[in-house]
Formats: C-alpha cells, structure tokens, sequence
C-alpha cells in the first residue's frame, strides 16, 4: 500500500517549495481537492518543481465542467507532468451542483459513465487521430478541428479515478475507470460487502480483474505517542463523522453495520445546528469502525492490518495531517514507500 499526501494549502506561492518537500520525503502522490479553489491550477505549479511525484486530483467536480474542457485541463497536466497525472472526479451532491454550480443534477450515475466514456473518446482523437463522433444521451461531440486539437503526447494513458459510495457508482468505476476515490468514512465491513463485489462486477464487464484496479482513500487517523494527543484528535474525528454520517449519501456505509437509523438523528442536529451534539451521538465502537488508532511507529502495522487487499493507497485525512516538519513522518512515509 502506498501513502499519498492531501494538499494542505492551494496557495500557489507557497507551493512549489511544499510539492518539493512532499517529494523529498518520499510520498508517493499529491492529491489536491476541489473545495475553495480550483483543484487543477496547484498541480500545474506542482508538476513544473518536481519530477517523481505522482499528482492527481481527488477530486474535480463532473457536472460543472464540460467533459471537452476536463479533458484538456487533464491532457496539458499529464504533458507538464511527464505522465505522472491522475483525473479523479466525482459528482458532489444534488444541491451543490444545482445551487452552487447551477448545472443539471440529473441521473448521477449514467451521466458519470458518459462523461468518462466522452473524455476517453477526446484523448483518443487527439492522441490517433480518430474522427471525434460520441453521441450519448446526455453529451455530444462531433466537431474537432486541427486548429482546436492539442495533438498526441509522450504518455496518452492517463489514469480515470472517481468517487463512489452506492453500489452503482462503484460499478460505474469498475466497468469504466482505473480506479476509485474511496470516501474518508469507510470501514472495512462495507469495504468487503459493499464496495468490492460491485466494483468487481464492472471489472468483469469490461475483461478485467482487480489488478487492473485501484483502492485510494483518505483514513481517518488518530495518532500520536501520548494519551493526550490522541485524545485531543478523538473529538475532531468523531465531528468529522458524525458531518458525513448527517447526510443521505453516505448511508450505505452506516447500513453496512446496522446504524442507518442514525443518520436521521444526525441531520436533524445539523440543521438545528447542534454540532456538539452531533459528535456526541457517534460511540466509541462507531470510532473505532470508522478511524484506526495508533502510535506513529505502529501506525503502519494498524493500517495494513485493517486494509490489505482492501485499499491499495492511502493518505492520512486531510484536517488531521500532522506538518510536514513533524519529525516523525520520515519514518511513517519510508515505512509505506520504502
């Protein structure tokens, strides 16, 4: 299993030297979200300052950006970064595509598949010269001209990933893409009854097999040497939880365990705002399902122990990172990376 970095700060003066030192250390890919800026213009500044790091996103939103234009973003990074770039989409949910990105929320799955079928035929155009012809029920392209057309690159390939938690999603990403963004609030119960058949069924559909197939995820982590400063993140956790736990789309992960009935209890708090309370509803069993516990030199052991087979990359969730001057991260990383 590899251990990948969530980008902490999309501030693009500060981070050439941040992707500099992520790479020295031995982290295997940087990871950049879209949440307050663009999930892109970072990777570019970070593939011009290193050479080995993979880079990708996890994740850039499907719906409120033409599949042309993710494609082109996408074939630039994977030029820039001499290969090294992964697209990781997701959908978000109904009202942020609605309401924040005003776009059509319509049929999540099917279009997902769509979108990733369009952006592959565009690669392909470029890349072979194959006439650009895709006509779906949700998206058309048909007019590509030699003005318009950034032509072939060294390294055509580049890896889809996409986010999923229902069971057609994730077979979305078995059938159509080259990995899937597990989300942070997973166990390994829903992992195994969940997320893997499904997965496996879309592998089966397009010829081919798990190992042609990639787990990566963000876990939640409690770590440290002392009580006290695994007891200081305990709470953090638990509210970070209880935030996804609050919403419908993540329920399957709750049913996994019998626990959907919760989910109710936890949106009605977050709309009345009761955010302490939320926390306090998730018990320390639900703690230890959904986040791994341990000191940083067990923390390896604890992990692989939970996730082999399960997850192929991980990184630690992204609010609880320690900085990258934490003197014990050398060790963590080489202990996943070598």
């Amino acid at each position: 299993m590899k251990l990948d970095i969530g980008m902490l700060s999309h501030d693009l003066k500060t981070l050439p030297d941040y992707a500099r030192k992520v790479e020295a250390m031995g982290y295997d890919c940087l990871w950049s979200a879209e949440t307050q800026h663009d999930p892109f213009l970072p990777l570019a500044v970070a593939a011009s300052v290193t050479e080995s790091v993979r880079l990708g996103t996890n994740i850039a939103t499907v719906f409120s950006r033409s599949p042309m234009i993710t494609a082109m973003i996408a074939w630039d990074l994977q030029k820039a970064s001499g290969g090294r770039f992964m697209l990781g989409l997701g959908t978000q949910v109904k009202a942020h595509n609605e309401r924040r990105f005003s776009v059509k929320f319509e049929s999540p799955g099917p279009k997902m598949a769509e979108a990733v079928r369009a952006i592959r035929a565009i690669w392909d155009c470029w890349q072979n010269g194959t006439k650009l012809n895709f006509k779906g029920q949700f998206y058309t392209f048909d007019v590509m001209t030699p003005f318009f057309n950034p032509g072939p690159i060294d390294h055509p390939n580049v890896p889809i990933y996409i986010a999923a938690v229902n069971a057609y999603m994730c077979g979305v990403a078995g059938e159509f893409c080259d990995g899937m963004h597990v989300h942070p609030f997973n166990s390994p119960k829903y992992l195994r009854d969940v997320v893997h058949p499904t997965v496996e069924a879309g592998l089966k559909k397009s010829g081919r097999s798990r190992k042609d197939f990639t787990y990566a995820t963000a876990s939640f982590v409690i770590v440290g040497d002392t009580e006290k400063e695994r007891r200081d993140q305990e709470l953090m956790v638990k509210q970070q939880i209880s935030f996804y736990a609050s919403t419908r789309t993540y329920q399957p992960v709750l049913d996994a365990h019998g626990w959907g009935g919760l989910s109710a209890q936890l949106h009605k708090k977050s709309v009345e705002g009761d955010w302490k309370g939320m926390a306090e509803l998730i018990t320390d069993e639900m703690l230890d399902t959904y986040a791994v516990t341990a000191t940083y030199d067990k923390l390896r052991d604890k992990i692989m122990e939970r996730y082999q087979g399960l997850l192929d990359r991980t990184s630690l969730y992204q609010p609880y990172q320690p900085n990258l001057g934490d003197p014990r991260l050398p060790a963590l990383v080489k202990q996943f990376n070598g």
